[in-house]
């Protein structure tokens, strides 16, 4: 049998249906185990060297033609929040809402929607690939996150940016992370519009993270907070995102 090599996007899916079936099928005590999770840990810090060394800090995700559009942008994760506070805005079109941007920087941020449009904004059509299997070609708009963050002013000591969203899990509230060179990137955008329309609510209204060089769970929708900090250990169970928090991998370079 004629052998194929896997991509690391389709490494990044395999191993976490693996890793999610092993837990599933009641391997706790594999699960649990402290030297497993060093593994695991240990792995996830090779991968993350490796194609930062193989792609570069500035690489760029493929952007695509108009032609290039999928006929529907499914949704990834939850397709509408049933907490009131973001119901409440919702209803009133997102004009009362905020985007706060806070923590180690110089000066905190309460941005609204027209703000946010009223900086400079990044166009790209590129391609979201879900960890579930499926992707999606959409053209975003919306304000490069670094300008947001030069807005506000870094501190020496910031290592991350957390994204805090109107959405929860259970009774988790979701959130993800990403670090100051994939913050940085011009691709990586907070958008506020989907296919030259503002964000539908399946797809994050109002605001939404895109970090084109990573797997869809990264892409942060529902977005209220940006908190710039140098670790995540006051965050659910420090490990930067809720996903991640339950075993996926923190970084997921494509």
């Amino acid at each position: 049998m004629t052998g194929r090599v896997l991509t690391r996007r389709q490494m990044l899916l395999y191993g976490s249906s693996a890793f999610g079936s092993l837990l599933l099928s009641g391997c706790d005590r594999l699960s649990n185990s402290p030297t497993f999770r060093r593994m695991l840990d240990s792995a996830e810090s090779l991968s993350y060297h490796g194609q930062r060394l193989l792609v570069g800090n500035r690489a760029l995700a493929r952007e695509y033609k108009m032609t290039d559009l999928s006929p529907v942008f499914r949704s990834n994760g939850t397709s509408a929040p049933y907490e009131p506070a973001y119901n409440a805005l919702l209803a009133d079109s997102f004009r009362q809402w905020r985007l706060r941007v806070d923590g180690s920087v110089s000066r905190t941020l309460a941005l609204s929607l027209d703000d946010l449009r009223a900086m400079p904004a990044r166009v790209q059509i590129t391609r979201h690939d879900c960890v579930e299997g499926w992707s999606a070609i959409g053209q975003w708009k919306g304000v490069p996150l670094s300008a947001v963050l030069d807005k506000a002013g870094m501190s020496p000591t910031a290592r991350y940016v957390v994204f805090h969203c109107a959405d929860s899990l259970g009774d988790e509230p979701y959130y993800e992370s990403i670090d100051l060179i994939d913050a940085y990137h011009p691709q990586t955008i907070l958008a506020y519009e989907l296919n030259g329309r503002g964000l539908p609510v399946a797809n994050g209204a109002p605001l939404r993270l895109r970090v084109e060089r990573q797997l869809g769970y990264k892409h942060a929708k529902y977005l209220m907070r940006l908190e710039v900090v140098e670790t995540f250990g006051h965050i659910g169970a420090g490990k930067g995102g809720f996903w991640e928090d339950q075993g996926y991998a923190w970084y997921a370079g494509i």
